[in-house]
C-alpha cells in the first residue's frame, strides 16, 4: 500500500462460549480493535489490536486512546512511529498497512473465514495446529472430539488447582489420549520452584516409559516472568524442554532474554508482540526455535499472525492457534460492527 491512508477503526467484544480459565482468573470476553486504512487508490488494509494487559501488552484502554488521538489521514511515518509500550497497536497497524503488499486483499465471509485470492492458508490443516484444551478434568471430556478433527497436538492448563489434583488428571490423560499424541503443559507463571521441579520429574519419568506413545513436548512458562534465572537453570537439569511464554510476550522481552542465554523455546504471541517486522528481522538473524500462538484474536489478526507463522517457523511446531471452539461462529459480526455504526 502506498504512504497516506483514510484511517477508521471500531472496538468489538465477543464472548466465550465457557469462560477460559487460567493462573490469572476466568475471562468471559474477548475485547479489540479492528482497523481499516483506505490508501489514495481505494484499496483497504484490515488490522487488528486485540490486547492481553496481564500478559505484558497496554491495556484496551490505552489502545483506544491510541486510536482517537490519531488524525482521520495517517502516514507510514505514523505507523513506524508507534511506541513500544503499545505493542497491540504497533502489531495492528503494521498488519494493515503490510495487508496490500502482501497481496492478501481479502474480504471476512462466514464464520470468519478469509476468501483470499492466490493466498492459500499458510497452514490450512488442523495436524499444523496445536488445540487448548480446558484446565482441569474439562480436558478428559474434550480432546477426543478435537482429535477427531485432526488435531494431533494439545495445550493443557496446570497451575489452576491443587497440584495433587491436577497430577492425577495429568496420569489419567496421557494414559487416554491417542498414541502419538503431542501434549504441552502450560502454567502462565503460576508453579512455585518445587513445583516446577515436580511437574519436569514426573514429565522425565514418563519420557524414560518406552511403552507411553505419548508426547510431552514441553512445560510452557512454569514460573513467573521475574524468575527467569531459575526457569534457565531448571531448562540445563531436566529433559523436559522448558517454553518460555509470558516472559517474552513482547520484543524488547525477547531480545533480553535471549541476550541472557535462552536457547530454548520462545512462545510468540504475534497479536502482542510488537512490530511485524521487527520480529521478523530478530528471527532471521537468531535462528530461534518459535512457537507461534494465538491472542484470541479473530480471523484479521489471525491471517497475518499466521503469515508470521509460515514465515518464521523452525522445528516443525505445531502452532497455537486450535482456538475456534472457544468462541460461537457469529457469521455477521464482522459485518455488522463495521456497517450499524
Amino acid at each position: 500500500m502506498t504512504n497516506g491512508y483514510r484511517f477508521e477503526f471500531r472496538p468489538y467484544q465477543r464472548r466465550f462460549v465457557r469462560s477460559l480459565t487460567t493462573n490469572y482468573g476466568n475471562w468471559d470476553i474477548r475485547e479489540g480493535i479492528i482497523l481499516r486504512l483506505t490508501d489514495e487508490s481505494g484499496r483497504v488494509g484490515w488490522g487488528e489490536i486485540a490486547p492481553i494487559s496481564w500478559f505484558g501488552s497496554e491495556t484496551l484502554e490505552q489502545a483506544l486512546d491510541f486510536c482517537r488521538q490519531l488524525p482521520r489521514e495517517i502516514t507510514d511515518e505514523i505507523i513506524f512511529s508507534i511506541p513500544d509500550e503499545l505493542p497491540a497497536c504497533q502489531f495492528g497497524f503494521e498488519s494493515a498497512q503490510e495487508w496490500g503488499e502482501t497481496q492478501l486483499i481479502a474480504s471476512v465471509l462466514g464464520s470468519e473465514f478469509f476468501s483470499i485470492p492466490n493466498a492459500p492458508c499458510p497452514m490450512p490443516h488442523a495436524q499444523f495446529y496445536s488445540a487448548l484444551l480446558p484446565a482441569g478434568e474439562g480436558a478428559l471430556n474434550q480432546w477426543e472430539t478435537l482429535w477427531q478433527q485432526g488435531y494431533h497436538t494439545f495445550k493443557w492448563k496446570i497451575g489452576v488447582y491443587a497440584i495433587a489434583d491436577e497430577l492425577e488428571i495429568f496420569e489419567s490423560l496421557i494414559h487416554t489420549l491417542a498414541d502419538f499424541t503431542k501434549l504441552r503443559l502450560d502454567a502462565n507463571g503460576g508453579l512455585t520452584y518445587e513445583e516446577a521441579k515436580l511437574w519436569l520429574r514426573t514429565c522425565d519419568n514418563l519420557k524414560a516409559n518406552a511403552e507411553l506413545a505419548v508426547e510431552i513436548e514441553f512445560i510452557e512458562q512454569p514460573l513467573p516472568v521475574e524468575q527467569f534465572q531459575q526457569m534457565l537453570e531448571l531448562s540445563l537439569s531436566y529433559e523436559t524442554a522448558i517454553a518460555l511464554d509470558e516472559s517474552v510476550a513482547t520484543l524488547k522481552q525477547l531480545a533480553a532474554c535471549h541476550q541472557q542465554g535462552w536457547r530454548g523455546i520462545f512462545v510468540i504471541k504475534p497479536g502482542i508482540i510488537g512490530s511485524p517486522s521487527r520480529l521478523r528481522k530478530f528471527c532471521h538473524e537468531h535462528q530461534i526455535d518459535t512457537v507461534f500462538s494465538s491472542v484470541f484474536e479473530t480471523a484479521i489478526a489471525r491471517q497475518a499472525a499466521l503469515q508470521l507463522a509460515a514465515e518464521l517457523s523452525r522445528n516443525n511446531r505445531a502452532i497455537g492457534f486450535g482456538i475456534d471452539h472457544f468462541f460461537e461462529q457469529e457469521e455477521t459480526w464482522f459485518q455488522s460492527l463495521w456497517n450499524d455504526l
